[in-house]
């Protein structure tokens, strides 16, 4: 069954899991609600917590508003727990030198020279 089918599932939680791989109810079982919430935001998609407990919702055939508060606070847990896994983000690459151009008119013939400069001013 494609995700578009599932429970809790809307066109853009839908259309976010195909994005990550995630295509079939299948795929869901095996990946698991935390695995694929954290798929989709290691994707660089911004969902809320919401789309962690439809998934869950999706996999024991219940409205997401339904799961339970302790399970809702365990899926959390786990998640904060395989984010605190993963490897330290790299750093950002540093930007290069800035450049300049200054345009001045030359007063003897009025034409236009240019001077770049390297580095902030």
């Amino acid at each position: 069954m494609s995700t578009t089918k599932l429970r809790n599932i809307g066109p853009k939680s839908a259309a976010w899991l195909r994005q990550v791989g995630l295509r079939s109810e299948q795929d869901l079982i095996a990946t698991g609600a935390v695995g694929a919430f954290m798929k989709v935001k290691r994707a660089g998609f911004k969902p809320s917590l919401n789309l962690l407990y439809s998934l869950e919702g999706a996999l024991v055939g219940c409205h997401w508003q339904e799961v339970p508060e302790a399970r809702r606070q365990q899926l959390v847990s786990e998640y904060e727990t395989a984010v605190g896994e993963l490897p330290a983000a790299r750093g950002a690459q540093v930007a290069g030198p800035v450049h300049e151009t200054h345009m001045q008119v030359d007063a003897d013939d009025g034409e236009e020279t240019g001077e770049i400069r390297f580095g902030e001013d």
